[in-house]
C-alpha cells in the first residue's frame, strides 16, 4: 500500500507570504547572525532558504559563497561547518521563500541569487512580486538575456546588468525605475549592502544595527534575535546603502528611487496575520494593531449568552490570540460576562508534510494540527476568534471539531473583511473563484450555512481600518478585500502568470 502525504503548506486555508529577507554589514561572524534573522522570519516563507556571504580568497579577491537548499532554515543549514569555514566574512545577506505555483521544484528558484557581471558581483534577495515582470522578461529575452529561473527576482538582476550607466547605485536605480508592484531588496556588492524598498511601501523593511554592524530584515523580530537595536524603517520609495564609510560615521547614504513620492499602500495583512506579533513594522508594534482588531471587533460584533453564563472566547492558534485577548477584553469593558480561554491545542511537532498511510487527508482533517479541550468547551456559548477565512475549508473542519465537544453554540467572529479578490502584489491567495466569499457573492448567511457555525460575522473595510492606529486610513492596500488595485493589474490574467517567483 502506497503512503499518501498531507501537505500542510498546501492546506493552509491562509493567505501566504512570498518571503522574507535579512542582510548584515560589519560583523565577523555575517552567516550566523543571517541565520538567526532567517530563523526568526521563518513565518514568512518555510519551501527552502539561503545564505550568500562576501569574503576575501587568499588571492586576496572579493569572492561570494553561498549555500541554500529546500526546507526550513534548520534543516537548511545543519552543519557547523558551513559558518566555521564556507560561510565567512562580514557580510551576508539571506532568504527565506514561499514557493508559488509551478516554481516549488527547482532548486535555482531558491534565493539569494548570486550573479558576476561587469561591475562585479551581485546578490539579491528579495520579498515581494511585480506586476510588470512577465513584460519585462519577454523584452529582455528579445533582447538575448538568458534566464536560469522562473523567478521575477531574475528580472531584476539583468535590468541591474543591463543598465548603461556605470555607478551601481545608478544601475540598481535605472532597474528600479522600470518595475512595478511590491518589492523589499537587500542586495550585496563586493563593497555595499543596499537596502531598496517600493514607492508604496507594500511590504515592511527595517533598519537595525547591532555593535558596530547594520542590519535590515523583513521585521523587527529579526533584529531582537541577535540582540540589536531597531533604528527606522527603510523608507517607501527608498535606496539605502551602508557601507564601510556607513560603520566610520554612523550615517546611511540614501537615495530616492523616483523624484516624486507616491501614497503609501501598506499590506494590512501584515498587521492582520503575516508578521509576528512581537514584530515592528510600519513603525506600529503588530501586537497593538492586533489588539485593536479584536476590541473593536468585540464592540461592533459582540456575543451574549442567552442563559446570561460567561461566553467562552478562543483563538485559532496562533495567529488569532492577540486578537481573541482584545475582543475578550471588550467585552469585559461592556458588561458581557466572559472568559478568555485555550480551547484549542495546537501541535508544533508534525514537520511539513505528515505521511498517513492508507488514509484519505479528508477522514482526518485539522485533526493533525489541533485538539479540543473539552472540558473548557462543553455546554458553553463559544466564541471563535479567526483572522481570515480564505477557502473556509479548514474552517469548517474546525468547526466540525469544536462540536464534538458538545458547545453549547459556536459563534464564529474574523477580525477582518471577507476576502474577495486575489493579491498581486506578494500573497498567494488562490484563484477568486476558490475564495469562499467570491463563491457565495460575499452572502455571510450562505457562509455560515457551509460553515455550519450558529453566527458569522465579520468586520467592515471601515471597522478594520479603524484599527489601525498610529497611521491614516489612506495609508493601506485593501485590494483583497474591496478589489481596488493601487497599482494597474490586469485583470483576469492567471495567479500563475503574475506569480513567477
Amino acid at each position: 500500500m502506497s503512503d499518501r502525504y498531507f501537505e500542510l503548506t498546501a492546506s493552509h486555508d491562509k493567505p501566504q507570504c512570498h518571503c522574507g529577507v535579512f542582510g548584515i554589514y560589519g560583523c565577523k561572524d555575517a552567516a550566523l547572525k543571517t541565520y538567526y534573522g532567517l530563523h526568526a522570519l521563518q513565518h514568512r516563507g518555510q519551501e527552502g532558504a539561503g545564505i550568500v556571504t562576501a569574503s576575501l580568497n587568499q588571492k586576496g579577491q572579493k569572492v561570494f559563497r553561498y549555500h541554500k537548499n529546500f526546507g526550513l532554515v534548520s534543516e537548511v543549514f545543519n552543519d557547523q561547518n558551513l559558518f566555521e569555514n564556507i560561510l565567512t566574512g562580514a557580510c551576508a545577506i539571506g532568504h527565506n521563500r514561499y514557493s508559488t505555483t509551478g516554481s516549488a521544484d527547482s532548486k535555482k528558484n531558491i534565493q539569494p541569487f548570486v550573479v558576476n557581471y561587469r561591475s562585479g558581483n551581485l546578490a539579491v534577495a528579495h520579498n515581494g512580486n511585480l506586476t510588470n515582470a512577465k513584460e519585462l522578461r519577454k523584452k529582455l529575452v528579445a533582447d538575448g538575456a538568458i534566464f536560469q529561473t522562473t523567478s521575477d527576482t531574475e528580472v531584476i538582476l539583468h535590468l541591474i546588468a543591463r543598465s548603461k550607466f556605470d555607478d551601481q547605485i545608478d544601475q540598481i536605480r535605472d532597474a528600479l525605475r522600470q518595475i512595478k508592484g511590491a518589492y523589499c531588496l537587500v542586495i550585496m556588492t563586493d563593497d555595499k549592502l543596499i537596502a531598496a524598498r517600493d514607492p508604496n511601501g507594500f511590504r515592511p523593511l527595517v533598519v537595525g544595527k547591532k555593535e558596530n554592524a547594520f542590519i535590515v530584515a523583513s521585521e523587527t523580530c529579526a533584529l531582537d534575535i541577535n540582540s540589536a537595536e531597531y533604528i527606522r524603517d527603510v523608507e517607501p520609495n527608498e535606496i539605502l546603502v551602508i557601507d564601510d564609510e556607513t560603520l566610520e560615521q554612523g550615517t546611511f547614504k540614501s537615495y530616492s528611487i523616483f523624484q516624486e513620492e507616491n501614497s503609501k499602500k501598506h499590506c494590512v495583512f501584515e498587521y492582520i496575520y503575516f508578521s509576528r506579533p512581537d514584530s515592528k513594522i510600519f513603525g506600529t508594534n503588530v501586537d497593538k494593531i492586533r489588539r485593536k482588531l479584536g476590541k473593536i471587533l468585540a464592540e461592533k460584533h459582540p456575543v451574549t449568552d442567552p442563559d446570561g453564563e460567561k461566553v467562552i472566547v478562543i483563538s485559532v492558534p496562533d495567529s488569532s490570540n492577540t486578537a481573541a485577548i482584545g475582543y475578550q477584553s471588550q467585552l469585559a469593558k461592556m458588561g458581557i460576562p466572559s472568559r478568555l480561554e485555550i480551547g484549542l491545542i495546537r501541535s508544533h511537532y508534525i514537520g511539513r508534510t505528515f505521511i498517513l498511510p492508507g488514509q484519505k487527508a479528508r477522514e482526518i482533517g485539522v485533526k493533525i494540527k489541533f485538539n479540543t479541550v473539552k472540558g473548557v468547551l462543553e455546554n458553553r456559548t463559544i466564541v471563535l476568534v479567526d483572522d481570515s477565512i480564505v477557502r473556509g475549508t479548514t474552517s469548517k473542519q474546525l468547526v466540525r471539531l469544536l462540536r464534538e465537544a458538545n458547545p453549547k453554540a459556536i459563534h464564529l467572529r474574523i477580525s477582518s473583511p471577507p476576502i474577495v479578490s486575489p493579491c498581486y502584489y506578494g500573497m498567494d491567495f488562490p484563484s477568486q473563484t476558490e475564495l469562499i466569499a467570491y463563491k457565495y457573492n460575499s452572502n455571510i448567511e450562505e457562509i455560515r450555512k457551509y460553515l455550519e457555525v450558529d453566527t458569522l460575522e465579520y468586520m467592515t473595510v471601515e471597522e478594520m481600518l479603524e484599527s489601525m492606529v498610529d497611521h491614516s486610513p489612506s495609508e493601506f492596500c485593501t485590494a483583497c478585500f474591496s478589489g481596488e488595485y493601487p497599482i494597474p493589474v490586469e485583470i483576469g490574467i492567471s495567479k500563475e502568470e503574475y506569480d513567477i517567483q
